[in-house]
């Protein structure tokens, strides 16, 4: 099993842990909330019970995202399914709200008919405080899983517990004043209950919208990729870094600056060892490397430069009026010059190369546009190896 699946059948397994156990929590608090909140007519307490009912939707959100999100890339998503977490996020964001906005409508009504506010009964204060304490500890049991397994979608659930025993410690303090005579402060606290949920609402769908709109890892993430990269063997700099969050993953993508001179192969070579590195970080799903010989940023090549069948075509016909053919053409297409280096057969004798005195390379080099052109003879047929190398006569 590799490192990435072992990770995503981890993360998974947390999210159900911990879901279910808030699932059974919240529906025996929630009836308890809502039937005593009637007997002991609290609308605070009611209030509060209809947000566990929100939680205890949000966490059939949660376990169903979470089911779907750790699915394996397909045809339709060559990425994986890692955003299906952020569109839960967004709709548990949305829920959010519009529970909230419904509490505060319902204070209203109730503030606005003080008359009609009834005086509230001692065992709602009890329920208050069984429900605060036990919200309490599940924040802090599901935020330390869902910060082991790095995942923003229960870190966001857990959060949501938090803000439940926020809103259950404001309904213990309007329970105790509405107790001692203030009758307002009951309906007051079911209005704050309301606006905490509505607030901690637009603050998860915000987020999960920044995701969706291919928002980047922060800055100190982004900077531990770019030290990966950096430090790897062959990679010179390293420009255009760009990130964009799949979920709690994310995609990569940058260029890094090699020798210019080196082989395709070894550039290849770099380029994977790059993304290799890459690929230990936990939040990197994918990273896509692209090799430069030079910051493009800063010198772009030119695009009027020929091209190989064009440089090929020439030199064959310069040295084929001389008798002679090449083994290999290496160009370099440089923000210093078009430069090409010209690797003669190995069984070259001297009066062959001799011969080549008379090719007007300058006429070459001006019809090609190329700063150098360099001759270099093979050691054998079969090497890339060169015995010596030099600038032709200009």
């Amino acid at each position: 099993m590799s490192l990435s699946t072992a990770r995503a059948a981890e993360k998974h397994e947390v999210a159900r842990k911990t879901t279910f156990t808030s699932i059974v929590l919240n529906m025996v608090l929630m009836s308890a909330q809502i039937v005593v909140g009637v007997f002991a007519h609290s609308q605070a307490l009611i209030a509060d019970g209809v947000h566990s009912l929100a939680d205890l939707v949000s966490d059939f959100v949660v376990l169903l995202a979470n089911k779907r999100s750790a699915a394996a890339p397909d045809d339709d998503h060559n990425y994986g399914h890692s955003r299906y977490e952020t569109v839960a996020s967004l709709f548990l964001g949305a829920l959010l709200i519009a529970v909230g906005i419904g509490m505060l409508w319902r204070a209203g009504e109730r503030i606005t008919n003080l008359q009609d506010i009834p005086e509230v009964h001692a065992s709602a204060l009890v329920v208050a405080v069984i429900v605060l304490v036990s919200k309490e500890v599940l924040f802090r049991y599901m935020l330390r899983a869902a910060e082991r397994v790095r995942s923003a979608l229960l870190i966001a659930n857990a959060w949501h517990a938090r803000s439940d025993a926020a809103s259950s410690l404001v309904v213990a303090v309007g329970i105790i004043g509405s107790m001692a005579g203030w009758r307002l402060l009951d309906p007051i606290a079911a209005a704050i209950v309301g606006f905490m949920v509505a607030r901690m609402g637009w603050t998860f769908g915000w987020d999960a919208l920044q995701d969706l709109s291919d928002r980047a890892l922060d800055q100190v993430e982004s900077e531990k990729l770019r030290t990966l990269l950096i430090e790897t063997p062959g990679v010179r700099d390293v420009h255009e870094l760009r990130t964009r969050k799949m979920g709690d993953l994310a995609l990569v993508d940058a260029h890094i600056l090699v020798d210019p001179l080196i082989s395709v192969s070894e550039g290849h070579y770099i380029a994977e060892s790059a993304r290799a590195r890459l690929l230990t970080n936990s939040r990197v799903v994918d990273a896509l490397i692209h090799v430069d010989p030079e910051n493009d940023d800063i010198s772009p090549a030119s695009a009027r430069l020929p091209t190989r069948s064009a440089a090929s075509d020439a030199v064959r016909n310069a040295l084929n009026a001389q008798g002679m053919s090449f083994d290999q053409l290496n160009l370099h297409y440089l923000s210093s010059g078009f430069e090409i280096d010209v690797l003669l057969p190995s069984d070259s004798s001297n009066d062959q190369i001799a011969k080549l005195q008379q090719v007007d390379f300058n006429a070459l080099k001006n019809e090609l546009g190329a700063r150098h052109i360099r001759l270099a003879r093979s050691l054998r047929p079969d090497a890339r190896e060169t015995q010596h190398a030099e600038d032709l006569p200009r």
